[in-house]
């Protein structure tokens, strides 16, 4: 079973063309996270506070849910250094605290947010949207209010967010290097990872077939396994508290059951991409719109939405895991845009001139 489908003519895109777009991504996302980078309060996110720790190499007293989660601070640590001596001379009296840090997660963030933007425009595209479809879909994806939570902020969402890019854009695509570096970063971005891990067997095999995804996943597991370990030795923890703290996320399925049908739960979700549903909801009254989109790759999005839906219920964020489906998103969005007859006037169905 897959739903790749064979690149349309006319798109296979230069590397500059692509490199317009990824600054593109960036530029959209910089300057709305800013804001959040300068003004946040930090004393309303144990999250943030969890990650500046870990970035610092401080595991102790760390949340179990996040002190494994390493690669997006480990990167932000780097960056810091360089970032440290500049404001050393320019701002001395910031050099010493956690502003060098903050900034290097604000510019690790947007990079690898950009890069996700990137890979659900190349998806789009593979999908049968237009250009200018796909880009109004990532900027519509990028605009959402968790986009700008998660490039400004010290967290890790934004390399989850590329995993589950990846995933989407190594099915359509037929790119079995894609789906291996989703799987060998996934268990480093999230331990939850374990629930994209099906999907990726059943639609991933064509790119990927089952005994290389299994010796992949078999590296990645080894890989997290050892990060763990030492991680766990430098907190003075026992590896069974993992085990016990993954376990007790099933409590708050009956919570995040509760929310998702209150109006508040509605509101969470519907604030995830906002008025934009509304072109999807457009494109649902559309039979010519639903008539032309690929059966396999239907199941494919509705399949990845239901692994969303899981990271929904056992995390309690309705909100910050329901946009892991902008790739699902975006692809509906730019297929309608580039379908529908209420947005033939925009003229996104034009073929795009070579370069």
């Amino acid at each position: 079973m897959s739903a790749s489908l064979p690149p349309r003519p006319g798109l296979v895109l230069r590397w500059r063309q692509l490199l317009l777009v990824y600054l593109l991504c960036v530029g959209v996302l910089a300057g709305s996270a800013y804001t959040m980078y300068v003004h946040y309060d930090f004393s309303h996110s144990l999250d943030t506070r969890s990650y500046l720790s870990v970035a610092r190499g401080e595991f102790r007293g760390v949340s179990i849910t996040r002190r494994y989660r390493v690669v997006v601070p480990a990167l932000a640590a780097a960056v810091a250094w360089p970032l440290e001596q500049v404001y050393a001379r320019i701002w001395p009296q910031r050099a010493t605290t956690d502003w060098p840090l903050r900034l290097a997660f604000y510019v690790v963030n947007t990079l690898l947010l950009a890069a996700a933007a990137l890979f659900i425009f190349r998806s789009c595209l593979l999908c049968g949207a237009s250009p200018g479809a796909a880009a109004l879909a990532v900027v519509a994806v990028l605009c959402s209010r968790w986009a700008v939570y998660i490039a400004g902020l010290p967290l890790v969402d934004s390399l989850y967010m590329l995993v589950f890019a990846l995933a989407f854009y190594g099915v359509v695509s037929n790119s079995g290097w894609a789906l291996a570096v989703c799987i060998l970063l996934g268990p480093q971005a999230k331990e939850s990872f374990v629930f994209l891990v099906p999907w990726l067997l059943i639609f991933g095999r064509r790119p990927l077939s089952w005994p290389k995804q299994l010796v992949l996943f078999a590296l990645s597991g080894a890989l997290a396994y050892a990060v763990r370990h030492w991680i766990d030795a430098q907190a003075g923890a026992a590896p069974q508290e993992s085990v016990n703290n993954a376990l007790d996320h099933l409590s708050n399925l009956t919570y995040s059951l509760q929310r998702l049908f209150s109006v508040k739960g509605a509101g969470e979700v519907f604030s995830i991409f906002g008025f934009f549903w509304l072109v999807l909801l457009a494109g649902w009254r559309s039979s010519r719109a639903v008539r032309r989109g690929p059966r396999p790759l239907a199941r494919m999005g509705g399949s990845l939405v239901a692994v969303v839906l899981v990271h929904m219920l056992l995390s309690g964020d309705l909100g910050r895991m329901g946009y892991l489906a902008a790739p699902v998103f975006a692809v509906a969005f730019a297929r309608i845009l580039t379908d529908h007859p209420w947005f033939s006037w925009l003229r996104l169905d034009a073929p795009p001139t070579p370069a």
